[in-house]
């Protein structure tokens, strides 16, 4: 079975849209990640980016994963966004580009930055960013607590750092006033101790993601759980 077209299939690509947001084609969409796929495979251990070179196992928990939360994201900038907006969306502390390199491809009329503060680890986005012909993405050698305040509809990031007090105000401020952060997350009760442990109050909710072939058919050996955190801006957030 080749995991990552029926991985695809199943989140609904086949469609061609969300929320009325078009998608790529789907067969354009797979060959895209599977280019990105063997760049991954290919300097892995020179950037020291993910922790597996196994195809299926990139496929699954990168690719698919960062991809199980794009009908939720359309969902939620579906009101705010049209073609001429100059929408804007970054991923915050990219690493590897995920989720920003598969959710840019997936979505090729909205603009993504990809943020990261490690020279090597740009060269590598921008690498990719060529080889995918991504017009729509641009990488930036920075960090989140120098980016410019109000420049972001939605902010994105996985495995970047906990939702502390500290983090969750210097990415809120980058966002415009009607802007969110997207956290993609696993264990539930784990989300709430980090959103419990902030003082202000958040608006926030917890979205169950299904990612095919990982949260599917779990069991009990292997926590497998998938959540997105999406937390809307509070202009006063800690003034």
């Amino acid at each position: 079975m080749n995991l990552l077209h029926e991985g695809l299939v199943r989140l609904g690509f086949e469609t061609g849209s969300f929320c009325g947001i078009k998608t790529l084609p789907i067969s354009e969409l797979e060959q895209k990640m599977e280019a990105y796929i063997s760049a991954l495979q290919e300097y892995n251990a020179k950037f020291d980016l993910i922790n597996t070179d196994d195809h299926d196992e990139i496929a699954v928990r990168h690719v698919l994963d960062s991809l199980s939360a794009l009908p939720e994201l359309c969902g939620a900038i579906s009101g705010q966004y049209s073609e001429d907006s100059g929408f804007l969306i970054a991923d915050i502390g990219s690493g590897a580009g995920l989720p920003g390199i598969p959710l840019a491809s997936a979505l090729p009329s909205l603009r993504f930055v990809l943020v990261e503060r490690m020279t090597k680890r740009c060269g590598f986005l921008n690498h990719v960013k060529e080889i995918l012909s991504l017009d729509n993405l641009s990488v930036e050698e920075n960090q989140a607590e120098r980016l410019e305040q109000k420049r972001f509809d939605v902010a994105v990031f996985r495995a970047f750092r906990p939702l502390e007090k500290k983090m969750t105000k210097v990415l809120l401020r980058i966002l415009k006033d009607d802007g969110f952060l997207a956290a993609y997350k696993a264990r539930k009760n784990k989300i709430t101790e980090e959103m419990s442990a902030i003082p202000q109050k958040i608006d926030y909710k917890i979205i169950p993601l299904t990612v095919p072939f990982l949260t599917e058919n779990s069991d009990e050996t292997e926590e497998r759980e998938r959540n997105l955190v999406v937390i809307k801006k509070i202009v006063d957030f800690n003034k």
